[in-house]
């Protein structure tokens, strides 16, 4: 899969594809075995090597800041990630926008005080949304009284106009959640909890650890290296253009965090079969001679949620198909690949019917390559397993 070349360092040594995929995979946190028990510090030790994990209304089997859990340490306990999360001032995780919308490992919010700042200026925030913030300062301001005054709020309790999202898009919001998710951006309103998936915000002060709060902002350059580093360390072998995406980094800013890091040492170039555009590798990243996996991957797992990484990993071209209309769908409307080994083997199409107790097989894609008969078994397994940890009863095959 190619991309467009921008020229490096020179690389120190050449690095095969099938190194490249096993290297990606364990900085990723897959192929060792899954402890029997996964607890809190099993889960703090995951999410502080991923650095984030997406969040995604979509709840068709489990919300998408679940599913890495789940995927590389069996079934955990999703409260344990809510604790996490929103457990007032003692949170390890908050929300703001990393690799979209995102639980980001909650010392990173100075280094992410660039992004807030520039939404307060207009900039890398939605063109609607910021022009919005321009309109209606004084309203916003008064949106921010408000909850300073009172306390933490959901865009429903701040009046009878003040519905969450309508079917139009964020046009679709009132004017005091187009102020609620403004005063997000930039960095004055932080999510204090969540009702169902309804996000409450309170400011940062009331809702945050003081030490990080206390923390000094570093200049925007010291920070975009500092979440390159954090990339680097998830991905374990990358591109600028993968560094560049985990947290949706402007071109420019990524450049020049990687060349410096790249120079510093901290960051070494290399070569990978097959990839058209340079590498870099982690110096920590660790080169396992075999990486035997198991797992559902969400759509939005960091492993897979740069599709065109992916494919250039894996040689597994994979689109997700919510958007598609049905009758142009290829494998499916939830569609989860199936990790096997260092490879993936299959791609099924699930869904938790809770009402009924049952996970719903509605299609199973098996791809070209591997043993039909010990790829089903090994698939059977897991599905077992997601079913228990979503407390379903029984495992339907629809087709």
């Amino acid at each position: 899969m190619s991309e467009a070349v921008t020229p490096g360092p020179k690389p120190l040594g050449r690095i095969g594809a099938a190194a490249a995929r096993r290297i990606a995979l364990a900085a990723s946190g897959f192929g060792a075995p899954r402890p029997p028990r996964a607890g809190a510090r099993q889960l703090g030790l995951m999410l502080a090597r991923l650095g984030l994990v997406q969040i995604d209304s979509v709840n068709v089997l489990a919300r998408a800041h679940y599913m890495p859990g789940f995927s590389r340490l069996g079934a955990y306990e999703p409260a344990l990630l809510d604790a996490a999360a929103y457990r007032g001032r003692s949170r390890s995780l908050f929300e703001y926008w990393g690799h979209e919308a995102s639980l980001i490992r909650v010392e990173l919010q100075p280094q992410l005080r660039w992004r807030m700042a520039r939404a307060r200026d207009g900039l890398g925030i939605y063109t609607g949304l910021a022009r919005f913030g321009r309109e209606n300062r004084p309203f916003i301001e008064g949106v921010l009284a408000r909850i300073a005054r009172e306390g933490r709020a959901a865009a429903r309790d701040l009046g009878a106009e003040s519905g969450e999202k309508g079917a139009g898009g964020w046009w679709g919001w009132s004017p005091a959640k187009r102020a609620l998710e403004w005063l997000f951006w930039a960095g004055e309103l932080t999510t204090a909890e969540r009702r169902g998936f309804e996000r409450v915000y309170d400011l940062p002060e009331r809702a945050l650890p003081r030490a990080v709060l206390d923390a000094p902002t570093p200049d925007p350059a010291e920070a975009h290296r500092a979440l390159v580093r954090v990339a680097a360390r998830a991905l374990g072998i990358a591109t600028e253009r993968d560094l560049r995406d985990y947290f949706r980094l402007d071109p420019a800013d990524s450049r020049a965090a990687v060349a410096a890091l790249a120079e510093a040492g901290e960051l070494l170039p290399v070569a990978v079969e097959g990839w058209d555009a340079p590498a870099f590798l982690h110096p920590e990243a660790r080169r396992p001679r075999r990486v035997d996996a198991r797992a559902l991957v969400s759509p939005f797992d960091p492993l897979v949620w740069d599709r065109a990484r992916a494919e250039r990993l894996f040689g597994f071209r994979y689109r997700i198909e919510i958007y598609t209309p049905a009758h142009k769908r290829e494998h499916g409307y939830y569609v989860l690949p199936f990790l096997m080994g260092d490879r993936f083997a299959a791609r099924l199409d699930l869904k938790a019917d809770r009402p009924g107790g049952r996970l719903l097989v509605h299609a199973l894609h098996l791809e070209p390559g591997h043993d039909p008969v010990a790829t089903r078994a090994a698939i059977e397994a897991e599905l077992a397993l997601v079913a228990s940890w979503l407390g379903l009863r029984s495992i339907e095959h629809r087709a």
